[in-house]
């Protein structure tokens, strides 16, 4: 009677195994399978799922920059080296209402030395005036005019500019607007000038000049060109701006990034 109750149970042992396999999925083999989650697809916690978003900004690359025609200068430009020539040139400079600012200093190639601010570029939009600060020191109507609030100036990144200025003589800036914080609500994410005026008027602002000796007993015309297009350079991009000319939605800069966001379920 054992083997008898133990052939009956065997039987029914593997009678509900094979029950149990029809109701499992199978493979076109007829194989028995079973269903693994694609570890390829984000992993969704209790509380949170993953989502893309997409968001805009107007940029250039080096190669962009590389392959667009150079800009020149077009104005006057008055190089001021004498102390006779500064009130006939901030008296035009306060007729304007805006001005362009930059400075340009001697480069230095040794670790650990740093020189004085050569020149201060003040431009007009049909004038820039280049005072030549190792010649005539950065004397006290310039000052004036660099504190004046009802003056409009435009520049980029002048902290630098005028952490530099400081070395010379106190000066607390007034009634500037610095392009670099200005561009970023039209979405422009780049922060040097050569970059911001390619972006604006698909021209390259050639930085050959940067590294000369801008204490040079006189400036070359290069140089002149390049330190007065510098500082006209923030008025037109102001200018263009702020009159309603600049769409990033229309620029050929624009570009699309996407990025992961965790939405709550």
């Amino acid at each position: 009677m054992t083997k008898i109750h133990s052939i009956i149970s065997r039987f029914l042992d593997n009678f509900r195994i094979l029950t149990s396999r029809k109701g499992a999925p199978h493979d076109a083999d007829g194989v028995n399978s079973t269903i693994v989650q694609d570890r390829t697809e984000p992993m969704r916690n209790d509380n949170t799922s993953s989502s893309r978003t997409a968001e805009t900004k107007v940029t250039i690359s080096k190669q962009q920059l590389a392959d667009l025609p150079a800009a020149q200068f077009k104005g006057d430009i008055k190089v001021i080296d004498k102390a006779d020539d500064i009130s006939h040139a901030i008296a035009e400079l306060y007729e304007s209402d805006i001005i362009g600012f930059d400075t340009e200093t001697r480069p230095s190639f040794r670790k650990g030395q740093s020189n004085m601010v050569s020149l201060l570029q003040l431009s007009t939009r049909k004038r820039c005036f280049l005072f030549r600060l190792n010649h005539i020191g950065l004397v006290q109507p310039l000052i004036d005019l660099l504190q004046d609030p009802s003056i409009l100036k435009i520049g980029l990144s002048i902290h630098d500019d005028f952490h530099n200025l400081n070395k010379i003589s106190p000066i607390e800036p007034k009634g500037f607007v610095d392009l670099q914080n200005y561009v970023k609500q039209f979405r422009i994410s780049d922060n040097s000038l050569s970059k911001i005026y390619a972006i604006i008027f698909g021209k390259r602002i050639s930085k050959g000049q940067r590294l000369t000796n801008w204490e040079a007993e006189t400036l070359t015309p290069s140089q002149q060109s390049y330190a007065a297009l510098d500082a006209l350079a923030c008025i037109q991009i102001y200018d263009f701006i702020s009159n309603g000319n600049f769409d990033p939605d229309k620029s050929a800069y624009l570009v699309e990034i996407c990025k992961e966001s965790a939405d709550p379920l």
